[in-house]
């Protein structure tokens, strides 16, 4: 099933290939189905910039949310400086695995909310913190706990696997003071509904729900797939507001993907197209883009993108004469999108358009191979005005090395 469907009749020879094209209109509505969110829970909502990054956008992410959250120094001072909205009033909250000294330093000046992931870090560096505290008294600081209780079904994004390094358990609060911290956050979703967070809520109760009373704020973490259609968006709400009531914190959401969903898709080129029978691997088609290094995801998860235009068919299922598997430009054997089922013939120079390619594509490019990495674009779908925002090249690859 194609979920940017607003892009069935988009010509993909307006912009380079390959190109990530994002439809500025698609962002906006689902930013209005989070803004509903914060107005009517209570919550703020912040963009976690680990899975959409795309600041060219920030005027109108700002219109909509709260902020930004970072898992790192450069996240952070990107939230900094596009990301504080018209009004400056836009947080940044930082967390990350562990800190240096050197990068640590530079988030206290930046960051609202700072979060560390172990006591040991917390407490470690108590000088650099109170040094911060005396120059930015705003400062606020959390922990992130580990409720051990699992929704993900892939065990390379699920955060509470056993053996996880993201989250302090319950155990190892025994003994310790929460003198100068002033909030929790949690997370253990990815890509999933209301149903999983309730079911979250209910662990996080029961293990460190004797610790809210004294709290300020809860950060609910991502992976809430809060604008898909199929969301439960009331429930929610609901959930938020009877949190807030009984616990009287304020209530955080760090959504990525719930911005970006169904809003980009992955312009591409054949370059080459190939049969060597069906005893060889049978039709084959290569193209100017790379699953290793442009989608990464589809590896990793893994799942399989949808093309426009086309069926997605298993290996060795394939029917018809107009079947590819296609693949990328680099020499990782294993860099290839699927097999693929088409009305008619490919041929080289054709454009192809992957679905659903704006969030967690962007931010997870490589160049390896030296591999060009895709245009950026923002289409409009209302006026169907297009602007390439950034095109790379050569000396893109050459500055990451030495």
């Amino acid at each position: 099933m194609i979920h940017c469907k607003r892009f069935q009749h988009f010509d993909a020879r307006r912009v380079p290939s390959p190109c990530f094209v994002v439809d500025e209109v698609a962002v906006e509505n689902n930013l209005k189905i989070l803004q509903r969110v914060q107005q009517e829970s209570g919550a703020k909502v912040l963009l976690a910039l680990k899975a959409f990054s795309m600041f060219s956008l920030a005027p109108l992410v700002m219109r909509y949310l709260s902020g930004t959250c970072a898992s790192g120094l450069h996240e952070a001072r990107l939230g900094a400086e596009y990301f504080r909205g018209a009004d400056g009033a836009g947080q940044i909250h930082t967390y990350s695995a562990a800190y240096n000294e050197a990068d640590l330093g530079e988030i206290l000046k930046i960051s609202d909310h700072v979060v560390f992931n172990s006591f040991a870090q917390w407490q470690r560096f108590q000088p650099l913190i109170q040094t911060a505290v005396a120059e930015r008294p705003q400062l606020k600081f959390g922990l992130r706990i580990n409720p051990q209780h699992s929704e993900g079904t892939t065990p390379i994004y699920d955060p509470c696997a056993p053996g996880s390094r993201l989250g302090i358990p319950r155990a190892a609060f025994e003994g310790q003071s929460l003198v100068g911290i002033s909030g929790l956050h949690f997370h253990t979703l990815c890509e999933q509904g209301f149903d999983a967070l309730e079911r979250t809520l209910a662990a996080v109760e029961e293990k460190f729900g004797g610790f809210l009373p004294q709290l300020e704020w809860v950060n609910f973490g991502g992976g809430h797939l809060i604008s898909h259609p199929d969301y439960d968006v009331d429930g929610l709400i609901a959930a938020i507001r009877c949190f807030q009531q009984k616990y009287k914190v304020q209530v955080y959401l760090e959504p990525g993907e719930a911005i970006a969903i169904r809003s980009g898709v992955l312009v591409s080129e054949v370059l080459d197209v190939l049969d060597y029978g069906q005893s060889a691997g049978g039709k084959l088609a290569i193209l100017d883009s790379s699953a290793t290094c442009h989608m990464p995801d589809t590896l990793e998860m893994p799942y399989q993108a949808q093309v426009f235009g086309a069926t997605t068919v298993q290996r060795g299922q394939t029917e018809g004469n107009h079947c590819y598997r296609l693949g990328g430009m680099s020499c990782l054997a294993g860099d290839v999108m699927g097999d693929y089922c088409f009305e008619q013939p490919l041929e080289v120079g054709q454009r192809l358009i992957f679905d659903d390619m704006a969030h967690y594509t962007m931010v997870k490019t490589t160049t390896f191979n030296g591999v060009r990495l895709p245009a950026i674009a923002i289409w409009n779908s209302t006026t169907d005005a297009i602007n390439v925002v950034r095109e790379f090249g050569y000396d893109d690859f050459k500055m990451r090395l030495s």
